[in-house]
């Protein structure tokens, strides 16, 4: 889903009247809207306005045959699919527990707070593996498409893990202080609760070098 796409559905009353055209079985009007959603009409307008913006929403006139101006009818562009929406839905909460957490105040150390947890959760199902191939292999998972370097990681300079995509990379842009450094604690969880080793370095989208993580792990 698109940043902007994501942002305009973030906004409750918007995300309805979204949802109630996805739902009908013909075109709305916003008088029409306004009466399910128990709003005025003319908000239900400013938010129509933002969704045909952004692609989501289209309108057409309909000629009643009476004098006067036609009426608008509203209508979603695409019926979704229950694949569709269920990542539709999943990338929105993920946006709006963004815009959540950024309203609340969570600070940095939190989210990395957080990501560690996450990262020792991973960690713990690890069955014995060492914390680089079982930080790659979750790494994997979540699509970061992680491309290890060089090294054995027993030197200072480490093992050097390029993020080549990025899952939340939408997210990421609109909260980068929370989403980068959940992914930081992510590594960090993982690598500290298996043992023999440490982040040395954890780039974010934002860094001169961005996207990576420096990992080294203990002389055997």
């Amino acid at each position: 889903m698109e940043l902007a796409t994501l942002k305009a559905l973030a906004d409750d009353t918007r995300y309805s009247v979204y949802r109630e055209l996805t739902n009908a079985s013909a075109p709305l009007s916003a008088q029409e809207l306004a009466d399910r959603l128990g709003v005025h009409a003319n908000t239900v307008r400013m938010h129509l306005d933002r969704l045909r913006t952004v692609g989501l929403v289209e309108v057409e006139s309909v000629h009643r045959g009476t004098v006067g101006r036609p009426q608008h009818t509203f209508s979603a562009t695409v019926a979704p699919t229950e694949a569709d929406t269920a990542a539709t839905s999943a990338t929105l909460l993920a946006g709006l527990l963004g815009t959540l957490a950024e309203r609340t105040g969570a600070t940095k150390s939190e989210a990395i707070s957080t990501g560690r947890s996450w990262g020792r959760e991973v960690a713990a199902q690890s069955q014995g593996r060492g914390c680089l191939p079982v930080l790659d292999t979750e790494l994997s998972d979540l699509g970061f498409s992680p491309e290890v370097g060089r090294g054995d990681g027993t030197s200072e300079g480490g093992v050097r893990i390029e993020f080549l995509q990025c899952p939340f990379r939408e997210l990421a842009e609109a909260y980068p202080e929370l989403i980068c450094n959940l992914h930081r604690g992510l590594c960090e969880g993982v690598v500290d609760f298996i043992g023999g080793g440490r982040v040395l370095e954890f780039s974010t989208l934002y860094d001169p070098e961005p996207c990576h993580v420096t990992v080294a792990t203990a002389t055997k």
